[in-house]
């Protein structure tokens, strides 16, 4: 699988006429002949035309004598190899380099439930940072929405195929279920990305961040703003961190034991968050916190931001609006970090989710860890020597952060292997 990143020019549509890209790789019906003349005439579309991904061979077919050798007949022998022994795969087939990016198109990043087929330029950009960022071959698969059971069977059964799963852009709670169950089922990695990436980049963005304004982890009151997928994951990883406090606020108030009849995942965290007990809303909530981590998409005053801690810290990760403008929470905030690539300190998910499988992969892990992804967020951190106000996390370009990140996954999957 090849995969190429677009040109940062073809990204800006006000930078001039595209480039000419040649003809359309396919003839399109005469009906949308003339809608395919406007959107091409776009930038972006351009980019996108034809897809973002390719096939090609890793070995050279120049004969007969090489056709022998990769079909039939010397193919049958690695099959009944196989057959015999099924680990031979990851070693006899592309398997071990190959992730399935999974989705249904119920949750696409700002986009909401678009479906399967809208979806596919999405997951064809995650392929394209997988292979780019980590060397790994991921494969687009979008499924059509079912229930929990129809979606956990359809990939589990496609599962042979590939080294591990990367669930995309799910909504929730169905991709609680999901993964669990998917996790349960299949003897690969399976990682949720909007959960587990998020929250990975989270801590290491926390972890610098906290360096910066003089606190230690293990001392910090942090606020998320949302208990959907990342939030529960980032709220989960802060925990393993040894966050000293965390409380969860949803759309209707803060999460806590006076909450009756909520979903698992909000009644998970209901059970260990908010220690003081705390009631009301986000206002409540923020007073005398060091940390605000926003996964909402709400909206929060800034003048909330007031009645935190010295030298507050404030991640509104919102895309592609914050919930708090980062020019006007700079007005009480030592530290903002964003999810918009336009500001200092993005938390961005390719910053972890490709060195986590390059580790996973190497490594033959049947599973990616809490540990794991601890691991991943303190080697991101680590990549940035002297944390300011500015840097709290790496650029995405660093080409040091997927090997390190990949490192940190091995090491504690061979620190479990040899305990």
């Amino acid at each position: 699988m090849t995969a190429t990143l677009p040109s940062p020019a073809s990204l800006a549509p006000d930078l001039g006429p595209p480039p000419d890209l040649g003809p359309a790789p396919h003839a399109l019906p005469a009906d949308s002949r003339h809608r395919f003349d406007l959107l091409s005439a776009d930038a972006v579309f351009r980019a996108h035309e034809g897809g973002k991904l390719g096939v090609h061979a890793t070995s050279p077919l120049r004969g007969a004598a090489d056709l022998s050798l990769l079909y039939t007949p010397g193919v049958a022998q690695v099959s009944l190899a196989i057959a015999a022994d099924p680990s031979l795969a990851d070693i006899y087939t592309s398997r071990r380099n190959t992730v399935a990016v999974v989705s249904d198109g119920t949750a696409v990043l700002g986009l909401g439930n678009i479906g399967p087929l809208a979806a596919m330029p999405v997951m064809e950009g995650k392929a394209v940072l997988f292979k780019h960022f980590g060397g790994v071959d991921a494969v687009p698969v979008c499924l059509q929405t079912g229930t929990v059971d129809e979606l956990v069977d359809a990939i589990a059964r496609i599962a042979p195929t590939y080294g591990g799963i990367n669930l995309e852009d799910i909504s929730a709670p169905r991709c609680f279920e999901i993964e669990r169950r998917l996790k349960e089922r299949l003897d690969i990695p399976v990682f949720h990305d909007d959960q587990h990436g998020t929250a990975v980049v989270v801590l290491a963005a926390l972890i610098n961040a906290a360096m910066v304004v003089g606190k230690l982890l293990a001392d910090l009151r942090v606020v998320v703003s949302g208990a959907g997928a990342a939030g529960h994951a980032v709220s989960t990883i802060l925990r393993g961190a040894g966050v000293g406090e965390v409380i969860v606020v949803d759309s209707t108030g803060v999460l806590g034991l006076d909450r009756a009849r909520l979903p698992a995942h909000k009644a998970d965290l209901a059970a260990w968050t908010n220690p003081r007990g705390i009631t009301g809303g986000i206002a409540e909530a923020i007073v005398g916190a060091d940390a605000l981590v926003g996964v909402s998409g709400g909206t929060i005053p800034s003048a909330y931001l007031a009645s935190m801690a010295r030298d507050p810290m404030v991640f509104a990760l919102a895309n592609p609006t914050p919930e708090i403008h980062p020019d006007l929470a700079h007005e009480h905030a030592a530290v903002v970090a964003t999810g918009r690539s336009d500001f200092p300190n993005q938390i961005n998910n390719v910053l972890a989710f490709p060195g986590i499988f390059r580790g996973a992969l190497d490594c033959g892990a049947r599973d990616i860890t809490p540990a794991m992804m601890v691991a991943a967020a303190e080697a991101i951190a680590g990549l940035v020597h002297e944390p300011t106000a500015g840097e709290i996390v790496p650029s995405v370009f660093d080409e040091r952060v997927a090997p390190a990140v990949a490192a940190a996954v091995r090491r504690v999957h061979e620190s479990v292997q040899q305990s």
